[in-house]
């Protein structure tokens, strides 16, 4: 017979269950004429903007050949209130901006993160 609280695991603090995470995937084309200031850019401004705000980049995929955008990345944050308040943010905006002036048909969208590739 079990007695009373025997088979109840407590969790300890390196167990703590896991939220799933909020993943901001973003696809875009690139502009030819500016792809040298394009990769200037997001090496130097655009991802360090990201991680400064909050999203941790967990991936960039790049079109070679076939249909679809160039350019799929994807990043993620802890909780939906705080992609919400980075998405909501002037450095978010500033962000923006300045990617699309070096790129096309950029599009974004927020998502429960899985784990797996996602579009």
């Amino acid at each position: 017979m079990i007695g009373k609280g025997e088979n109840q695991h407590p969790v300890n603090s390196q167990q703590e269950v896991k939220r799933p995470m909020i993943k901001l995937l973003m696809t875009w084309d690139l502009r030819n004429e500016l792809e040298h200031s394009y990769l200037k850019f997001v090496m130097r401004e655009f991802v360090p903007g990201l991680m400064r705000l909050g999203i941790q980049p967990t991936e960039v995929w790049y079109t070679v050949f076939g249909e679809g955008p160039q350019v799929l990345t994807g990043g993620v944050t802890e909780d939906l209130d705080s992609m919400e308040e980075i998405l909501g943010s002037e450095e978010w905006q500033e962000l923006v901006a300045k990617l699309t002036g070096l790129v096309t048909n950029f599009q974004c969208k927020v998502i429960r993160a899985s784990g797996r590739f996602q579009l």
